[in-house]
């Protein structure tokens, strides 16, 4: 007789914070397996505007502890959403518009569950990981977010 899945601990595929260019595709795999019935993802991408001023670019940097945070954070995600497989990452360095600087995926068997999951780790990540972006705005300005 097959166990429920639901019961089964979350596991953390992935938390990191990287220079490397991040995409949905691969959080989707990383998470998808035989056993899943519903993957969720989610990708926090470049805008080209900020409270109402055009944006050119971003600069995201991190703490030196901001790679362990995540994986910290997520395991706490993991713990409370049994069953779910987690997926994470958080660029840094210069991003254009357009570009993913947060991608996160959650599976599970069901999808209130993967839904659920998805949101909680995107929460943690956005409040716990000390990552701080530096706007770049057309006019020549610029605007620290996250520090304080």
């Amino acid at each position: 007789m097959a166990t429920d899945p639901r019961e089964a601990p979350g596991v953390v595929v992935y938390a990191g914070v990287s220079a490397d260019p991040i995409d949905v595709p691969t959080a989707w795999d990383a998470v998808e397996t035989e056993s899943t019935g519903a993957v969720v993802t989610f990708g926090g991408i470049v805008r080209n505007h900020d409270g109402g001023r055009a944006v050119e670019r971003l600069a995201y940097s991190a703490h030196p502890t901001a790679d362990a945070r995540m994986g910290e954070l997520a395991a706490e995600v993991a713990a409370r959403h049994p069953g779910t497989r987690l997926w994470a990452a958080h660029r840094i360095g210069d991003l254009a518009v357009g570009d993913p600087a947060l991608v996160a995926a959650a599976a599970s068997a069901h999808r209130a569950e993967a839904f659920d999951a998805c949101r909680d780790l995107v929460e943690a990540v956005k409040h716990g990981v000390p990552v701080w972006k530096e706007q770049h705005f057309e006019d020549g300005d610029t605007e620290w977010v996250g520090i304080g």
